[in-house]
């Protein structure tokens, strides 16, 4: 997959197997790159080939980092022209399959879920768990996740409808011998082998087993609790009895899933959360209304893809091999070509189901309603799925080591960094400016050790970490001209304090303007021993001192995961600080307001949700809050913007630290 790092050097502008763009067509088609021993590194898909495949060919300094290392990993560059865009869906997904490209984002799932199936194609149809999808004239439901799950729903069914669910080798011996399994004294089989039932009253059994999966099941509910009252009326307890076990069968198989839509919905929920590095996935499977089961998986992603996009391999993915897509599939975000997704997905239906019983595949995104609710809980389920997977990945030791190592090698360090700061600055369109340090020792959090920082007068984003790293490194300063620090009653030994640990690596959240400022600060104090490098967001790139490109972590490295694991816990310590300063400072704005209490001032600020929205309400919306009347809402409303008025009358703030 090319080189795993680049250490600063500059990409070639050009790439020697670049097309020449008049030989590019204009039509829809799917293209593959290729690396020089052949292997296809990436397959894509275009409305418009020549469009599509300029945008890779720009100067290289302007492409994502990502699809820099993907364009000049590659050798050379190829495409199909096909008839239209679904065409060209349907191109791009066998090819994907086929080659499995390592920088597309394939899901890898490698578990067979079992399925609930009713073989109708037989003479005397069988219920029976399976893990394949392959005969068409069969009745499946699920998938399940648990195997377990699926056996309880059968044995609770066959309770209410007692159809055949032995083996074949077991139903010949029974038409043989003339005498029945056990499932046929227990209540659970109606033994058509022996004649108990004829072959029609049997196959109409299957047929009511199959129409209460396929979520008839309020109406046999209803059917049934009538015949039972009837026959309790006519004094004929047994039967009524019977009916009332069916009952009870069935509101046990309802009760295994929750009922979260109306009972004709078949639908698939999917929720998706991703950053840089990883995507997961929660599927919820909808079907009559109930949630049957359920899919989650994550991967590492290799490049950089919108959601949309995201969203197209998801689905490509989910309804390989054994899934059928259902009538309805909803997604957080709908791509851009939607319609020449949901034909294949029709076709993907068509192709399990049938012509009869296929049908049109709808995408759309839940604006409102139960199914906004239930895609809303499958991304929060897809959030913590991330958050888990983040998690169990830091904690590894092993993981750890090699990634302090692979951060020592690539940015020319001495020794590991086994204690790393890192710093982020945060504000409110450039008012309440704060920072935040937060530190790594071995490659877990040190929260005791973390710091926050007020900056009362800032210029810019590069003046607030050159004033906050002066802060910071005088205390190394002043440690190193007197290091006693406090003395340990118990032991002797001098305690250095916490503040005072020099860290082998100092990141700054930014690109080089942030690095630059960085290290006049470093300069500056005379600290020495300091390796220091900033982290941009977007492209996940390192940057150096005095380097004008930077270094590239491999994506999927343990290395760049601490690093940005790092750079995020920054990011969120110097947001919460900022709220809290935020909340602080209003409350003691609107505390000058007289007869307007702390108790009052908090009831505003939770009528309205959020400073922003009390600071545009108007007096008549103040007034709606409870406790506050007319003449409060007038104070309250004059007191706030008397004072954004004086805030923005004041000049631009200068450069000084503290």
């Amino acid at each position: 997959m090319g080189p795993a790092i680049t250490n600063g050097r500059a990409p070639s502008q050009t790439v020697p197997y670049k097309p020449k763009t008049g030989e590019i067509p204009t039509s829809p088609g799917v293209y593959r790159f290729r690396d020089a021993s052949q292997r296809v590194l990436y397959v894509g898909k275009a409305k418009n080939l020549r469009a599509r495949l300029s945008n890779y060919f720009q100067p290289l300094r302007n492409l994502h980092e990502r699809t820099r290392r993907m364009v000049t990993t590659a050798a050379s560059v190829e495409w199909t022209v096909v008839g239209n865009e679904f065409e060209a869906l349907q191109l791009e997904y066998t090819w994907i399959k086929e080659f499995n490209p390592p920088f597309n984002v394939v899901f890898k799932d490698d578990k067979s879920y079992p399925y609930l199936a009713v073989t109708l194609g037989e003479n005397v149809p069988r219920a029976l768990v399976t893990r394949s999808r392959k005969d068409k004239t069969s009745r499946y439901f699920g998938p399940y996740t648990k195997v377990w799950a699926i056996r309880e729903t059968l044995d609770l069914m066959l309770k209410a409808f007692p159809m055949r669910s032995c083996s074949d080798g077991v139903f010949r011996r029974a038409e043989q011998t003339g005498r029945p399994c056990l499932l046929a004294d227990i209540g659970k089989c109606a033994a058509p082998c022996v004649g108990r039932i004829t072959r029609e009253e049997h196959r109409e059994l299957a047929n009511e087993f199959v129409d209460f999966m396929s979520g008839s099941d309020q109406r046999y509910l209803r059917t049934l609790t009538k015949e039972m009252t009837d026959a309790s009326a006519e004094l004929n307890f047994e039967l009524a009895a019977r009916y009332r076990d069916r009952i009870q069968a069935l509101t046990a198989v309802m009760e295994k899933t929750a009922v979260v839509l109306s009972d004709n919905v078949d639908a698939d929920v999917f929720g998706i959360a991703h950053d840089e590095l990883a995507a997961a996935v929660q599927q919820f499977i909808v079907r009559g209304g109930r949630i049957r089961g359920t899919r989650s998986w994550v991967v590492d992603k290799e490049l950089d893809l919108e959601l949309g996009e995201l969203v197209e391999t998801v689905l490509q993915n989910a309804y390989d091999g054994d899934f059928a897509p259902p009538r309805e599939v909803i997604v957080p975000e709908v791509p851009d070509d939607s319609e020449a997704l949901e034909q294949w997905l029709t076709a993907r239906r068509t192709e399990f189901d049938g012509a009869s019983r296929g049908g049109a595949v709808a995408l759309r995104t839940a604006q409102r309603g139960d199914k906004a609710q239930l895609a809303q809980t499958a991304a929060i389920n897809a959030k913590g799925a991330l958050a888990l997977y983040k998690t169990r990945r830091s904690a590894d030791f092993t993981a750890r080591s090699q990634a302090l190592n692979v951060i020592q090698d690539a940015l020319g360090m001495a020794e590991a960094p086994l204690r790393i700061e890192c710093y982020d600055v945060s504000h409110l369109q450039g008012t309440n400016v704060v920072a935040s340090m937060v530190v790594m020792e071995d490659g877990l959090p040190r929260k005791d050790q973390y710091r926050r920082f007020s900056i009362p007068e800032t210029t810019d984003d590069t003046d607030s970490i050159y004033q906050v790293l002066t802060r910071r490194l005088a205390y190394l300063k002043e440690e190193a001209a007197a290091p006693v620090g406090e003395r340990d009653d118990e032991t002797g030994e001098t305690r250095r304090k916490k503040f005072a640990y020099a860290p082998q690596l100092l990141l700054v959240d930014g690109g080089q303007p942030q690095v630059n400022a960085a290290k006049r600060a470093l300069d500056e104090s005379g600290v020495r021993g300091i390796q220091l490098a900033g982290i941009a967001k977007r492209l996940e790139e390192v940057w150096l001192p005095d380097s004008d490109y930077p270094v590239i972590l491999p994506r999927n490295s343990d290395a760049l995961f601490l690093i940005q694991r790092i750079r995020d816990e920054a990011h969120r310590f110097a947001i919460t600080y900022q709220r809290s300063t935020r909340k602080r400072d209003i409350s003691t704005v609107l505390g000058t307001v007289p007869g307007l209490g702390p108790a009052r001032v908090k009831e505003l600020l939770g009528h309205f949700g959020s400073v922003a929205r009390l600071r545009q309400a108007s007096v008549e919306a103040i007034a709606e809050a409870r406790g506050i009347g007319p003449a409060l809402a007038q104070a309250v409303y004059d007191t706030l913007h008397v004072a954004d008025a004086a805030q923005a009358a004041q000049p631009a703030p200068g450069a000084t630290g503290e």
